[in-house]
């Protein structure tokens, strides 16, 4: 009769300790879910601490009631423990040494690669794409080759582990086809060289630099940059900028009184001195001539090529030149006028 009433007393004591546990992780979720935006981050770390120190001290309170040996286990999970280090240390430290090799051929390779891409020449950027994918292909190849290493130091049979590994590559290739999509994109853009690092290009209305090529993404940042990270599958209908120098393109409007040939003769003369100002620029700018007659105006056009992408300066500062000539040789660049004709 009494050893039934003390088995009922700790079942009701462990019912209980239960329910306060679970009754913190409610109003733990509720007080976090109801007050996200308010809650400082201190204030949450002592919640989430209140909560862990709950369910601890619940877990070490029905064990005790159930009259859990905790220096039995403790003396054991030691014992263990000390045993696992006398048969295990020259296990472990190979694979520390294993581990640490590792890591420092891909540091090597990557101070490697990085030298070879900042040599400056002329298939400079070339050699930073194929750095770049060579380094990612290496890191691959280190780590599962580390891996396999590690497996062969705590004697695990490596080659039915290979063949599993064979087996789960098929599985996830099947259901993984996006990624080996990306993968032998990725491969393609390179050898077939799209694009470099350091292009231009466009994808999906997303214009800038190429910053990074690795096996599966390609990243481009644009000139206020934002980073883009794209996996190499979706890009498609690329637009590559860095192929061919650049165009500048400049109209201007004159008046209709003034002599077209005598302004194309003024400028002539004066925009090679723009060249020798302007480093961007990769030829003299050639006046094309009258593209259109406007309302109150009759415009021209002046082109020139230049450095890939540098030609939106070059047309900033081509603008300005063009409006100091025009001024020094009393050419009138008209404004929109109206005339009004009275009736008699």
């Amino acid at each position: 009769m009494v050893l039934t009433g003390i088995l009922g007393l700790d079942i009701s004591i462990t019912v209980v300790i239960v329910i306060l546990i679970v009754g913190m992780f409610i109003l733990e979720h509720r007080l976090l879910k109801k007050n996200e935006d308010s809650l400082k981050r201190h204030q949450i770390f002592l919640i989430y601490g209140a909560s862990l120190t709950v369910l601890i001290g619940g877990v070490i309170g029905i064990m005790a009631i159930w009259a859990f040996d905790f220096a039995a286990f403790f003396a054991q999970l030691w014992a263990d423990f000390v045993a696992f280090l006398a048969t295990s240390v020259p296990s472990l430290i190979a694979s520390a040494i294993a581990f640490g090799v590792a890591i420092v051929l891909i540091r090597v390779f990557k101070i490697v690669f990085k030298q070879i891409g900042t040599k400056p020449g002329p298939l400079q950027r070339r050699k930073q794409t194929i750095g770049k994918i060579s380094l990612s292909i290496i890191k691959y190849l280190v780590w599962i080759i580390d891996v396999i290493v590690i497996l062969a130091i705590w004697n695990i049979d490596v080659l039915p582990a290979l063949a599993g590994l064979g087996i789960l590559g098929l599985v996830i290739g099947l259901g993984a086809q996006k990624i080996i999509n990306d993968l032998l994109a990725g491969f393609f853009i390179v050898f077939e060289q799209h694009f470099d690092v350091g292009d231009v290009i466009e994808v999906a209305g997303f214009k800038g630099e190429v910053i990074d090529i690795g096996l599966k993404t390609t990243k481009i940042r644009n000139f206020k940059g934002e980073v883009r990270m794209m996996t190499n599958g979706d890009v498609v209908n690329l637009v590559n900028y860095s192929k061919n120098p650049s165009l500048a393109l400049v109209d201007f409007s004159i008046a209709y009184k003034e002599d077209i040939e005598k302004t194309k003769a003024v400028l002539s003369e004066a925009l090679p001195k723009l060249r020798a100002l302007n480093p961007d620029m990769l030829e003299n700018p050639t006046i094309l001539g009258v593209v259109s007659l406007g309302e109150s105006s009759i415009v021209l056009r002046v082109m020139v090529k230049t450095i890939t992408e540098r030609h939106y300066g070059v047309e900033r500062s081509m603008r300005q030149f063009i409006k100091e000539v025009l001024d020094e040789n009393t050419i009138e660049i008209p404004f929109p006028q109206v005339v009004v004709h009275k009736a008699d």
